[in-house]
Order: structure tokens, then C-alpha cells, then sequence
């Protein structure tokens, strides 16, 4: 009873309290969980130098292709899941959660393989030059070998928050994310293993909270449960899950492609000092737009909920407090990272020409980062709706439509620096995307005519995932 109530809280609770409730622990999980990254980039820089780094920078968009298949499988049964829920198909529902647990199976054994026998090969198309290979091998391998616990544990956080109980994923994040932060130096240091060092603690790290999730499902405190009966393979679900989360999949994967077209166009025109460069200045983009991403998650298993339920003027009371949210998160970032960079470059290294590169760098970046909660929400809305046509294309405007050739054609004009160009000029175009589609579909889900729920949305099949 007090799982199904977890659940049933999505469609009772005040706004404002029940998006604080599961924003907040998703924050604070994110927020630890970017930490540990930047952690292990720093430790890779004062341990082994900017090479390192350059190594991890290279080895990052493969890691990212791996992120990306189980962030479709976690985002899609998430959203599949939270509707079912809302539905009072409780049944259905752990059968979506049984048949995700296959998915990330199969797609581990997949990665297993591929790092014992394709790694090289694979780091190479990547942009592995023969300076940087031997950073970028000794990171991925064991990530590699590993991929079966970054799989399960990434894909069932989205799980575990769809039902409403985000205390528990902040866990389940900031467990592996302290974990890894105490053993980096044991091994980069005292073992004196290096860049593999800060690899073995990240596998090791996401193997514990693997142990944890297993027993918070087997325990009976989720609102789902695992059911030998329900492993069995139900292609409807699958696809269903495969549809609703290959937005997040083009967007991760588009996020690898993007690194890599970053890596060669750096290397080509400014060297591997450039990677290095980036490398940190990526990792300090990721911490920062973290809230972002929290107030996101809280707010889908609310979406899902109230879409699946029917409460349409919560779903739109959902949406706007989210963006107000978000562009308040935004700007905040703006103002930090035009005002600070040096200061956050110093935590990473005391190499002057590696601090000055990198403070440029990052307020080129970040010039319009006001105008990035837009696209948060948006991208994301579409996606705890089931809508994938409008998601996928939102996934896919920044990075794929805008960023990527930007990268590709700007370096050309003005060198490094158009690398950083990109940046702004792909958030103003995916800023005004976002806002036409949100105009476009404002009677559904911006505009609140009827405060008892009167205005409904067809929820035909063809809806769902269009």
C-alpha cells in the first residue's frame, strides 16, 4: 500500500512541493555524480598530466555511446512505466521493468565483446592519435569490460524515479559517486596505476550500487517487482520502450559524435594541448548544468503520471513551473561561468597556458547559456509524453542540426576559437526551436483554460508516439 501510494502521489500532491520533493534529490544525486567526473579529471591532471586527460577527453565519446543505449532503455521504460502507473496497470508495468532488464543484458554482452577484441580499432575512429592511444586504451578497457553495471545502474535510476521515489535514486548516485571519489587516489596514486586507476574505481564504484538496486527490488520496497514470468520477451513493450527512448539515445550518441568532431577539428587545428583543454572545460560544462537536469527528472515521472491519469491542468501546471525553474537555473549559470572561469580552471591545474585557454574557452561557451532551460524542458516533455517525433527532433536540433557542422565549419574561418562559437550560436537556434514548438502545442500542455482537467489531449496510439 505505501508503494502504490509513492505512486499515486504523482497525481495528489501540491506542484510546487511535489517538483521540489523529487527535484531536489535528483539535484543533489546529479550534482555528486558530475562531481565524481570532474574528480577524475582532476586527479588524471595533477597525476598524470594534461596528456591524461587528453586520453580520458578521447576515450569519453565511446563511454558516451554506451551511456547512450542505456539512457534510451532507462528514459523509455521510465515513461512507459510512469504512464502504466498512472493508469493503475500495475502488472503491465513490471512487465515493461522485466523486459528493460533483458535489453540491458543484451546490450552488455555486446559492449563485453567489443572490448576484448575491437577497442583499438574503435578508440582510433574515435580520433586516438598514437600520443594520446595509450591514455585512452588504458581507460576503456576496463570500462569496457564493466559496461554490464554503468548499464543497470543508469537505466534503472530513471526506473526507480518513475514511480516517484526520487530519495532513492539520489542514492543510488551519490553511493558509486563518493565511492569513486575515495578510491581515485588509492589507485591513480598509491597503486600507481594512472589513468586505468580512476577506470578500476569508476567499474568497481558502479558494481556496489548495482548490489544495492538489486536488493531495493527484491526487497519490496519498489512499486514494481521482479517476476520470473514477466522476463519473458513481449516485443509490443519493447518496442514501445525502444521508440520512447531513442531521442535519448540520438541525443547521448549525438553528444559522442559531437566530441569527436570537437577532438579532430582541436587537433587539427590547435593540437592535442586543445583536447586537453576541452576536456576540462567539458567536464565543468556537465557540473554546472546538473540542477538543469534535476529539475528534468523531477518533473518526467510528474508528466508521465498526469498525462497517463488523465489530470491535464496538473501536467500544464507542471510545465510552466519547470520552465520558470530552469531559465532561473540559467541564467544563475550565465553570470557564474562569465565571472569565474579562471577560478574554476585553477581547481584542475596551475598551468598557466592551460588556465588562460580554458577561461577563454569557457565564456565563449557559455555566452547564451541563459537561453539552455528552454531547451531542457522541452526536449524532455515531449519524451515523458510518449511524443516521440517531436522529442526526437528536439534531441537532435542542438547537437546534430546546429552544433556539429558548426564545429565542423567555423574552425575554418577563425581557427580554435570556432570551435567555442559553435557553442552560443547552436543555443540561440535550439533555443528557437524549442519555443516553437512549445507555441505550437501550447493548447495542450502551456495554456490552462479549464483549471478542472476539461481539456484533454487525444490519447490515440498515433498520439503517443508522434
Amino acid at each position: 500500500m505505501e508503494q502504490k501510494q509513492q505512486s499515486q502521489r504523482l497525481g495528489s500532491e501540491p506542484i510546487p512541493k511535489l517538483l521540489r520533493n523529487l527535484s531536489v534529490p535528483a539535484m543533489i544525486g546529479m550534482f555528486v555524480m558530475a562531481l565524481y567526473n570532474v574528480v577524475d579529471t582532476i586527479f588524471i591532471s595533477w597525476g598524470v598530466g594534461i596528456e591524461g586527460v587528453s586520453g580520458l577527453t578521447i576515450a569519453f565519446p565511446l563511454m558516451m555511446v554506451i551511456m547512450a543505449v542505456s539512457a534510451a532503455m532507462g528514459i523509455g521504460g521510465a515513461s512507459v512505466i510512469s504512464r502504466r502507473l498512472g493508469e493503475e496497470r500495475t502488472e503491465v508495468a513490471d512487465q515493461v521493468f522485466s523486459n528493460v532488464l533483458n535489453m540491458i543484458l543484451a546490450i552488455s554482452v555486446v559492449s563485453f565483446i567489443l572490448g576484448l577484441t575491437f577497442l583499438e580499432p574503435l578508440l582510433r575512429l574515435f580520433g586516438a592519435t598514437p600520443g594520446i592511444m595509450p591514455y585512452a586504451y588504458d581507460y576503456m578497457f576496463p570500462i569496457m569490460l564493466g559496461s554490464f553495471f554503468f548499464a543497470f545502474a543508469f537505466s534503472t535510476n530513471h526506473i526507480i524515479r518513475s514511480e516517484g521515489n526520487a530519495r532513492f535514486a539520489m542514492i543510488t548516485m551519490v553511493i558509486p559517486a563518493v565511492l569513486n571519489i575515495l578510491l581515485d587516489p588509492i589507485f591513480i596514486f598509491v597503486l600507481d596505476m594512472g589513468v586505468q586507476g580512476a577506470a578500476v574505481a569508476t567499474v568497481i564504484s558502479q558494481a556496489t550500487v548495482s548490489i544495492v538496486v538489486v536488493f531495493y527490488f527484491l526487497s519490496g520496497a519498489s512499486s514494481l517487482s521482479i517476476r520470473l514470468p514477466n522476463f519473458k520477451p513481449r516485443y509490443d513493450l519493447i518496442k514501445e520502450v525502444t521508440v520512447v527512448g531513442f531521442p535519448a539515445f540520438v541525443r547521448q550518441s549525438a553528444g559522442s559524435v559531437m566530441m569527436v568532431a570537437i577532438n579532430a577539428m582541436l587537433i587539427r587545428f590547435g593540437g592535442e594541448f586543445y583536447v586537453g583543454v576541452f576536456g576540462i572545460v567539458q567536464r565543468m560544462s556537465m557540473f554546472v548544468l546538473m540542477p538543469m537536469m534535476g529539475v528534468l527528472q523531477g518533473m518526467q515521472p510528474m508528466i508521465g503520471y498526469n498525462y497517463g491519469a488523465g489530470n491535464y491542468g496538473r501536467l500544464r501546471e507542471t510545465v510552466w513551473l519547470g520552465l520558470k525553474v530552469t531559465t532561473g537555473i540559467s541564467v544563475f549559470i550565465f553570470v557564474v561561468m562569465m565571472a569565474f572561469p579562471n577560478w574554476f580552471m585553477l581547481i584542475f591545474t596551475a598551468d598557466q597556458a592551460v588556465i588562460d585557454a580554458g577561461a577563454e574557452g569557457m565564456r565563449m561557451m557559455f555566452a547564451l547559456a541563459f537561453l539552455i532551460g528552454v531547451q531542457v524542458v522541452s526536449g524532455g516533455l515531449y519524451q515523458a509524453l510518449g511524443m516521440a517525433r517531436p522529442a526526437l527532433v528536439l534531441s537532435m536540433a542542438r547537437q546534430i542540426l546546429f552544433l556539429i557542422p558548426l564545429v565542423l565549419i567555423l574552425p575554418h574561418f577563425f581557427g580554435v576559437v570556432g570551435v567555442w562559437l559553435a557553442f552560443p550560436i547552436s543555443d540561440i537556434l535550439a533555443f528557437l526551436l524549442s519555443v516553437a514548438f512549445l507555441y505550437r502545442d501550447r493548447g495542450i500542455f502551456l495554456i490552462d483554460r479549464d483549471r478542472n482537467n476539461n481539456v484533454p489531449y487525444d490519447k490515440t496510439p498515433e498520439s503517443s508516439t508522434s
